[in-house]
């Protein structure tokens, strides 16, 4: 099936699905010092990195809600008259509904309640430990903005760290990568380099960690939704971002914008480069260029208070030279990685009254990683070139009341995998093969979910997600959720807790022809590949003190078919397997300051995690050898992580920012699971 036609048929067969998380609501109620509600109070809903606003007015009860917003910070702003004004910055989740509660006092002098942005809001309803990381932190946080950092990440996610050049959240690599809360469709594991957009492109960047609500399924070790830089920020503006440090490192930037009080539009176009590019073997950096362009672009056009579209695309080129120890360099040793990636997503939201908010978003997602061994590569020289395709669309609808807020839905995509494998042997052994493979699947998704209020201080959240993937084999998966959070009197904290299962869809790799017979050779054979299924609890606070935050969590996931990946022999060559069982857990600390003297801040992030496998390979390749007894660690298994830093604001455009990072026990199990 040509790409073409395949991308056709997966938008006719897959048009519908639907994802709660896409947006968030803010709803207040406003009343006098009596408590008596305020009627026709205006209130301004505003962005706070940009000149995104919605107007509304209280109703009888004194209430108001704003709807379709997307995940960051803003200002609510509320007047009537004969009150003095008020003010409250909130921060709002992907799927959250936080109730605000004004108190507007007599007269005219103006009132503010300020929330520091980067001590973020508490959520009473929320079960999910969630970091929110804003536009401004990531300009200030060292290497957090160059094109192919995940520092924002790492920096202030606990739990997260990079190891073999791959981001690994809780011990897993398995990461859902999602625009405007649309995600992005990857079912290959571990073929990609780097964050799915440029840093610098990001206006809020949100990070979950397990507890998720039914709309999340795949690729469950961490979702990472970033909310795109819109143009709203800008009036006829164009910024030019240039750096050059050591290893002749250059990381460029042209981007523009504007917009109307209907209409915003934001360009970007990158370039970067460096001598220092993948993880070295050893200290020599040796042949290991990298080289990077891209681009980005969204238009966002409010055509009334009840329509809204967005629409985001992005395109990236990276080449990679695959660094050498000076062995392989002396050698004449030249292999190369080359990434092509291009994705587009238009969402059209509708808000049917408030409360009840309908959304449409289809996507198109083109992933390429091709990997060239040279002819001095020995004894095996290999060449693996991969090419994916997915279409999809999706749709949310979400309903919000008093005490309710209520979600179902549909997701799905088609796939379509064009992979080619040729080895030669340079040993004199003869050993030539070529092969290629065209592979076709689709998973489709019902979900439901209700998020009662019981009482001001009581929330619970139950949910289900029911799965069914076709590829090589046909899976089917029902994935319940419950969970619930506390908000303690007095000390203003929030005690969530949460237990659910997941369901990971398989890759569509496969081994078959004269690839199988070298596998065969090699003492390997090849297990069609089963989806991985995970059973998690978690419970965690967060306590906001004098506008600091400080949160921590326990978290517990069990997993069968856990998904890894391994190579053939000598070759460059991996294939995705799966191991009979896991388990992760650990403990997660956050602290984070609000503005200090309104110059800067620092935060701090640590994570004991644990990661351990257990039982034989069940799925992709094996060599059928007898399991290990009992738990055996896996090379993801960092137990120690601390990641700490500030940056602050001095006069005279003085920026001084700092990081430091320590990961002493960095363990390595067995070799299940290696990168050349």
């Amino acid at each position: 099936m040509s790409p073409r036609v395949f991308g056709l048929c997966a938008v006719v067969l897959f048009p519908i699905a639907i994802w709660a998380a896409v947006f968030g609501t803010i709803r207040g109620v406003v009343h006098d010092p009596d408590h008596r509600p305020v009627q026709k109070a205006q209130v301004v809903v505003k962005s706070s990195s940009s000149e995104y606003f919605q107007n509304l007015a209280t109703d009888a009860d004194g209430a108001f809600e704003a709807t379709a917003l997307p995940v960051g910070s803003y200002d609510v702003t509320i007047t009537a008259q004969g009150f003095s004004s008020s003010r409250q910055q909130i921060v709002v989740t992907s799927g959250s509904a936080p109730v605000v509660h004004f108190q507007l006092a007599i007269g005219t002098r103006s009132e503010q309640v300020t929330v520091a942005e980067s001590a973020l809001a508490v959520s009473p309803e929320q079960m999910t430990p969630t970091t929110i990381v804003s536009r401004g932190e990531i300009a200030m946080t060292p290497g957090a903005d160059l094109s192919n950092s995940l520092t924002a990440i790492t920096d202030y996610v606990p739990g997260a760290w990079v190891t073999h050049d791959q981001l690994h959240v809780r011990g897993g690599h398995q990461v859902t990568w999602a625009i405007d809360g649309v995600p992005i469709p990857n079912t290959n594991i571990a073929s990609n380099i780097g964050p799915q957009i440029d840093p610098k492109d990001i206006d809020y960047l949100e990070a979950q960690r397990g507890g998720y609500s039914s709309a999340y399924g795949d690729r469950t070790y961490g979702v990472f939704n970033i909310v795109p830089r819109t143009g709203f920020e800008r009036s006829n503006e164009a910024e030019l971002f240039a750096t050059y440090g050591t290893f002749h490192q250059t990381n460029d930037q042209v981007n523009f914008g504007s917009h109307t009080e209907k209409f915003a539009y934001f360009g970007s176009v990158n370039g970067n480069r460096s001598d220092y590019g993948l993880e070295t073997p050893g200290p020599d950096v040796l042949h290991d260029r990298a080289l990077g362009f891209g681009g980005m672009a969204t238009l966002v056009y409010n055509r009334d208070a009840s329509n809204q579209f967005r629409f985001v695309t992005s395109l990236r080129r990276d080449d990679y030279q695959i660094p050498n120890d000076p062995d392989a360099q002396t050698a004449g040793v030249r292999d190369l990685e080359r990434e092509r990636d291009a994705l587009g997503s238009l969402s059209w939201a509708h808000t049917f009254r408030p409360g009840m908010v309908l959304t449409v978003s289809p996507f198109y997602h083109y992933n390429r990683a091709n990997y060239d061994g040279g002819p001095n590569d020995t004894p095996i020289s290999t060449t693996q070139h991969r090419r994916s395709l997915y279409a999809g669309a999706q749709i949310v609808f979400n309903a919000v009341t008093k005490r309710h807020n209520a979600s179902i839905g549909l997701y799905g995509f088609g796939q379509n995998d064009n992979e080619s494998v040729n080895l030669f042997a340079n040993d004199g052994s003869g050993l030539s093969l070529a092969q290629r493979n065209n592979t076709s699947g689709h998973l489709e998704t019902a979900f439901v979910e209700e998020q009662y209020k019981a009482l001001d201080w009581l929330t619970f959240t139950a949910g289900a997600r029911f799965t069914h993937f076709s590829g090589a084999i046909a899976e089917n998966a029902a994935s319940p959720r419950l969970g619930g959070a506390i908000r303690i009197p007095h000390l203003n904290g929030v005690l969530r807790g949460f237990w659910g299962e997941y369901y990971q869809a398989p890759p569509l790799s496969t081994v078959s022809g004269p690839l199988l017979d070298f596998a065969l050779s090699q003492g390997l054979d090849f297990i069609p590949l089963r989806g991985e299924r995970d059973q998690e609890h978690q419970f965690g606070l967060t306590i906001p003190l004098r506008g600091w935050a400080f949160d921590v969590n326990n978290y517990h996931q069990r997993a069968r078919n856990y998904f890894d990946h391994n190579a053939i022999g000598n070759s460059n060559i991996f294939f995705p397997l799966t191991i009979d069982g896991a388990r992760l857990y650990g403990w997660e600390f956050t602290i984070h300051s609000p503005q200090i003297a309104r110059r800067g801040e620092v935060y701090l992030s640590y994570a004991n995690a644990h990661a351990q496998g257990s039982g034989a390979i069940s799925g992709g390749l094996t060599d059928f050898s007898a399991p290990a007894s009992g738990y055996f660690l896996l090379d993801h298994d960092q137990t120690h992580t601390l990641h700490a830093g500030f940056n602050f604001r001095l006069p005279g455009e003085l920026r001084p920012a700092g990081t430091c990072t320590t990961a002493p026990d960095l363990r390595t199990g067995p070799a299940t699971s290696r990168r050349t």
